[in-house]
């Protein structure tokens, strides 16, 4: 084989091996900060947006402790603790659940994985009983993402899901008036609205840079039986600071 022949194979497998390339966990350290642009928007109508700080105070083998603060807020935030791979657990009949899960290292192209979880009142809604949610991840590949802090070239991370609920049953108190022989009477009747069952979707997507350590983009989407969507949540980075 020539030269010129070995430059030419090294010029057409280079994408591949760009491809195959696994990311591994990133190392953090106190001090380590990312700000966001976050946007809420609830309905066709609702819209929020604020600017919110996220802080490393420490780092354990299996654990970040952050804390969140609204930039330009005085006094301390809380302090939460997520996993070493940003995963969000909440406490569900008395052992701690993964209910999201944007990152799963090493990250390559085409990994998936699957989050899935029921909880009673979920998010404190009285009107369900419980609900299921399942999420199926999948790493999609690298795209050029412009936001706020600048361009960065990121791996996106992309999820679709379902919510299966179940409405709780209630008793619906009815009253009528009866008027007999010049007299009036009110009647009152019971009645109990039995469990129905629920539906709706969710779509996910994350765009981790390795540099940055954090995703510097999310986007999360949920939609009801209706298919109409109910709520959306977006980041986007302003500034980072890492390493330093």
């Amino acid at each position: 084989m020539n030269k010129k022949t070995f430059a030419l194979l090294l010029v057409f497998s280079a994408p591949h091996l760009a491809m195959a390339q696994t990311v591994t966990a990133p190392t953090l350290k106190e001090g380590d900060s990312w700000t966001y642009v976050d946007t809420v928007e609830t309905g066709p109508t609702g819209w929020r947006q604020t600017h919110d700080a996220v802080t490393v105070q420490r780092v354990t083998g299996a654990h970040i402790y952050v804390v969140s603060k609204q930039t330009g807020s005085s006094g301390e935030g809380p302090e939460t603790i997520v996993d070493a791979d940003w995963s969000r657990t909440r406490e569900i009949g008395g052992s701690e659940v993964v209910v999201n899960k944007p990152l799963a290292f090493p990250l390559e192209t085409g990994k998936t994985w699957k989050v899935e979880y029921t909880e009673p009142h979920p998010s404190g809604n009285v009107r369900l009983s419980s609900a299921t949610w399942t999420t199926k991840y999948k790493v999609v590949g690298y795209e050029d993402v412009q936001v706020p802090a600048g361009k960065f070239h990121a791996l996106k991370i992309e999820a679709e899901g379902d919510w299966r609920g179940e409405l709780a049953p209630s008793n619906t108190v009815v009253q009528a008036a009866q008027v007999q022989s010049g007299q009036t009477t009110m009647v009152t009747q019971a009645r109990r609205v039995t469990p129905q069952a629920t539906a709706g979707s969710t779509y996910k997507a994350f765009w981790y840079a390795p540099e940055v350590g954090r995703w510097v983009k999310s986007v999360e989407e949920y939609y009801g039986s209706n298919g109409v969507r109910s709520q959306r949540f977006s980041s986007e980075l302003e500034a980072y600071k890492v390493g330093g």
